[in-house]
């Protein structure tokens, strides 16, 4: 009997944590890192402040979470469209997807893009456990290419670096280069039009 009735304290704390991390990514991108307090987290997420820190140290260890699984969460994604590419030629066509996702969780991509530009420690960990492993791959995958004489001969830890800034581009784009309110068409144009640039180059062929 004992046993069938055992509180799932595991769980219960996993869901806890999460509830956490959910609450904090909404607030840090609405009202940034520094603008949002322990107190504000708890409220949001339902817990006692004290429940905070039994999971987490301190704030900045929220954030690095915050990111570091978006991170994991954005380049997974693309690692998988990748893997799954048709085509050398589709490049847009991913592009395009993952344009249309950034445009869908803005709240995760203003943490992540964001944030990591004020916070080095967080830098520096999305650098070494996220971007450092996408780009290996993605190298792996250009350099096959280059193989098959698909791609020009180049490097292909720089082709791949490049590819990984494409992504960076577009996580900005609902702030920088396209309006809030782009429409799907828009972005479709301008994943097409960095896809392009990015297998045709911008010189006229002569």
């Amino acid at each position: 009997m004992g046993i069938l009735h055992k509180n799932p304290q595991p769980q219960s704390e996993d869901a806890t944590r999460t509830r956490i991390i959910k609450a904090a990514q909404k607030l840090f991108a609405r009202q940034g890192y520094d603008g949002t307090t322990t107190r504000d987290l708890a409220m949001a997420a339902g817990v006692a402040e004290g429940t905070v820190f039994r999971h987490f140290p301190n704030k900045k260890a929220i954030l690095i979470e915050v990111a570091t699984q978006g991170w994991v969460e954005i380049l997974t994604d693309l690692l998988t469209e990748l893997s799954e590419m048709e085509s050398y030629e589709a490049v847009g066509k991913v592009m395009r997807r993952r344009m249309l996702n950034f445009h869908k969780n803005g709240d995760l991509m203003r943490v992540c893009f964001m944030e990591a530009q004020f916070h080095e420690d967080l830098r520096n960990r999305v650098q070494t456990e996220v971007i450092d492993k996408m780009t290996n791959v993605a190298e792996a995958f250009f350099e096959t290419a280059m193989e098959k004489g698909i791609y020009r001969p180049m490097n292909p830890r720089i082709i791949a670096q490049v590819f990984v800034g494409m992504f960076a581009i577009a996580g900005f784009s609902h702030n920088t280069i396209m309006e809030p309110q782009a429409s799907p068409q828009e972005m479709k144009e301008m994943a097409e039009g960095i896809a392009d640039i990015f297998l045709n180059g911008v010189l006229a062929k002569g």
